[in-house]
């Protein structure tokens, strides 16, 4: 079947099936259920609803809006949707990403080296291993010195050009392994076309000791390649416009081999990937370069391991007892059962600082869709709105809301039992805080309570908790390489499933494309190149304005 030809089997609709109604029965028959009451009712819930996934990660979602028989619900709407039969399906590398006619194997970049997994016959396993051998040796003659700039010093300054997935992924993956880096070496991301960030990025570097990773895969995006000539300018500049400086200050993550080479990149330190990885499950493919330099060789396999042992428990576990499932299934239940629009991801670790925005890019562009597979606008929420910090700065923020505010807000909880710097009561003080947010989210303070402490019956009100917040806390052993490869495995496949139930394809991002053809069109307009045709008012208006203030 060719590309112009494919389409999908007519199904029956999401919200017509009859585990979509049961669900929709049961919501109702549970609208005025508190979880002060559900936890009175069940002394075994906390255990009911939890389950321990690879590496000692626990997942407790006893605090959640839910009950064992809302949860055989749920189950039984993820078999009604074909979600094993659709795990078995990427995991095969069939061409799952029907809208642009290719598979989905961000898995394979983390398969082991003995795996066999066929794309149009070819084994992906030995391509990956081999661009992951190759990174290898590039990274160890980074991070001994070896690498020599072109005056003959070593490279101190990594500095990682991409957008997106290639910048999101590796920013967040620095910052989270921090404590596993090479302390002697800097590494910066620039990824905003706004030049304030490539000149903030670069200010204190000296551009003999500075090594620039130019990810893109075809190595045009607008964005990316602005960035990347501005530091080609930038690098010439200082080595008296020698353009064989470039080859040793500058490599390249793409496929694109001519524009790689035309640039001054050689080609031998071109290091590629494939068009079955989405830019946001890219982080553990050739667009990791800067984070295999960071942590070394040794600990970014760690980092696959972790991310393998996820895979491996979401293939092979039944859907009853799989975190990734469950955790899909719950945020379908907040989101099309109880009417929340918004996920917060509140981590207690200040290492993943990133790693809600890391998120919001991995679940928003995944399944912010409003057009089904089979061509026609869906009748349900999609996805929530993803967003977040770490804790506990969190609480002086935003909690206040949270807690309080008018919207349901559905929260995970992330922490860790050991810290990476332990300092005296630190690390019990953060614990303490996460155990005591999910308990006072879910139980609240009544107005009773509140008064029986000699609250004044006028301010009572104010002092108030409603509770009844849903949220899920996920307890790990410790931050190491191998669990963020595991937890970032977690909410990919998790993703995932939430997409199979909703029938939407969670691998292209048509969305993003329009505002960026219009931008290539508005460019020349603002340099006065180009006449400016019809716009609508208001955006003619903004480009005269400009053009007046800038004197074109």
């Amino acid at each position: 079947m060719s590309f112009a030809q494919t389409s999908v089997a007519p199904a029956p609709l999401l919200n017509t099936l009859p585990q979509w109604s049961a669900l929709q029965s049961h919501a109702l028959a549970q609208r005025e259920a508190h979880l002060r009451d559900l936890f009175a009712a069940d002394p075994a819930r906390a255990s009911t609803l939890s389950v321990e996934g690879p590496g000692g990660m626990f997942m407790d979602y006893s605090k959640q809006r839910v009950t064992p028989h809302t949860m055989e619900l749920l189950l039984d709407l993820a078999h009604a949707k074909g979600v094993r039969a659709r795990i078995d399906a990427m995991f095969r590398g069939d061409k799952i990403n029907l809208t642009e006619d290719r598979a989905v194997l961000h898995v394979a970049l983390r398969a082991p080296r003995d795996e066999r997994i066929l794309v149009d016959g070819v084994d992906v396993v030995v391509e990956v291993h081999d661009v992951l051998d190759r990174m290898k040796v590039f990274a160890d003659s980074i991070r001994s010195g070896a690498w020599k700039g072109h005056t003959g010093k070593r490279i101190r300054h990594v500095v990682n050009i991409g957008i997106g997935g290639s910048d999101l992924g590796p920013a967040m993956a620095y910052d989270a392994l921090a404590a596993y880096t090479q302390r002697d070496l800097s590494f910066r991301f620039v990824s905003n076309v706004d030049g304030t960030d490539f000149a903030e990025k670069t200010r204190d570097c000296d551009p003999a000791e500075t090594l620039f990773i130019i990810c893109s895969k075809t190595f045009t995006t607008l964005e990316t390649m602005t960035n990347a000539n501005t530091a080609r300018d930038w690098a010439l500049k200082a080595f008296a416009g020698d353009v064989t400086a470039v080859a040793k200050h500058f490599v390249a993550v793409s496929t694109n081999a001519q524009k790689v080479s035309a640039f001054g990149i050689d080609t031998a330190n071109m290091f590629g990937f494939w068009d079955w990885v989405g830019g946001r499950y890219s982080m553990d493919s050739a667009i990791g370069l800067s984070t295999m330099i960071a942590v070394g060789p040794a600990q970014f396999t760690q980092l696959l391991d972790g991310f393998r042992e996820m895979d491996v428990h979401f293939r092979t576990t039944p859907l009853a007892s799989n975190l990734p499932v469950l955790m899909a299934l719950v945020g379908i239940w907040n989101t099309n059962f109880l009417g929340a629009q918004t996920l917060a991801v509140l981590p207690y670790d200040q290492y993943l600082d990133r790693f809600s925005a890391y998120l919001q890019q991995l679940e928003m562009e995944s399944n912010g869709k409003h057009v089904g597979l089979d061509g026609n606008r869906v009748a349900w929420e999609t996805c929530p709105a993803v967003w977040g910090q770490p804790g506990t700065n969190g609480q002086h923020a935003f909690y206040q809301m949270i807690h309080q505010g008018t919207p349901l807000v559905p929260c995970d909880f992330i922490a860790f039992c050991e810290p990476l710097n332990p300092l005296g009561v630190h690390q019990d003080l953060l614990i303490a805080n996460v155990f005591a947010q999910a308990e006072a989210l879910a139980f609240g303070k009544t107005r009773a309570e509140v008064e029986s402490e000699g609250c004044a019956p006028w301010l009572a009100a104010h002092r108030q908790f409603d509770g009844n917040r849903p949220s899920t806390t996920i307890l790990c052993p410790r931050l190491t390489p191998m669990m963020l490869g595991r937890l970032i495995a977690l909410y990919e496949h998790k993703v995932f499933v939430q997409g199979t139930i909703w029938g939407i394809n969670s691998f292209d991002q048509w969305g993003v494309e329009l505002g960026k053809v219009l931008a290539q069109r508005i460019i020349p307009e603002l340099s006065g190149s180009a006449p400016t045709p019809a716009h609508d008012s208001s955006t003619q208006t903004l480009i005269a304005r400009y053009r007046a203030a800038r004197d074109r």
